[in-house]
């Protein structure tokens, strides 16, 4: 974990409350894809962790949704600089990918996903991409995953664009080696019910400090109580409890 200044050069709406933020920086942190960072604001007690897109030797890329008052104050950034602390979680395992890893992003867990894409691209990987949105007008980033080479597939709640029904309606026909997924806790455990594989599943949890110091994101799991935003927000299939 890093702490350090970055400076915002790009700040743009996706969709009416979906925004991307580029933030340049020492992003020497950031080893793996499905890793986060955790920024401070003005004025608010809690950092704001939130997911890597992108990254370079340069800058990190985040993409994030407008729901609160942290994420309503970073709309409205066009320049300036923010504290960041990066290189926080675990990440996804890339090595056991196999052939044709499938990766399953829904709403807000489609992010990490980009660069977890980019990365099993450049091993050589056929990598498939399902996207899960609740109507057209939400969908983002469809073009960026093609352009990486992937086979995409979006799948929209109302059936308004792509498949019609959930991610989990897309993936059953599916073809592939593992699978990696990203998004709300009840996409999660229907992908869990679904898969036909093993694979990683990287949780979305409230957080307080962010690095494992005050425990309050601790979930159970097989092998005992993990912190979400230390020993996670990657776990494995095999080792999730889900609670009744």
């Amino acid at each position: 974990m890093k702490q350090g200044l970055f400076k915002i050069t790009e700040n743009v709406p996706l969709t009416e409350n979906v925004m991307r933020m580029r933030l340049e920086g020492d992003t020497s942190a950031i080893s793996a894809s499905g890793q986060f960072i955790n920024i401070k604001l003005d004025g608010l007690y809690l950092r704001r962790p939130i997911s890597v897109y992108d990254c370079d030797d340069k800058a990190v890329t985040i993409i994030y949704k407008v729901v609160g008052k942290g994420t309503e104050q970073m709309k409205k950034m066009t320049e300036g600089t923010l504290d960041v602390l990066t290189g926080l979680g675990n990440g996804y395992d890339l090595s056991v990918a196999g052939d044709k890893p499938l990766l399953i992003g829904g709403g807000v867990g489609v992010p990490p996903m980009y660069l977890l894409a980019k990365m099993l691209v450049a091993m050589g990987k056929q990598v498939s991409v399902i996207l899960g949105f609740n109507t057209k007008n939400e969908v983002f980033c469809e073009e960026d995953f093609k352009a990486l080479g992937c086979n995409v597939t979006v799948a929209t709640a109302d059936g308004s664009y792509g498949v019609k029904g959930f991610v989990t309606d897309a993936m059953k026909d599916m073809d592939y080696s593992y699978f990696y997924t990203c998004g709300p806790e009840p996409m999660l455990k229907a992908v869990y019910n679904t898969s036909k594989t093993s694979g990683q599943f990287s949780f979305e949890e409230r957080m307080g400090c962010g690095f494992g110091a005050c425990m309050g994101c601790s979930c159970k799991t097989l092998y005992g109580n993990k912190r979400i935003c230390k020993d996670g927000p990657v776990l494995v299939k095999e080792e999730i409890i889900w609670e009744k």
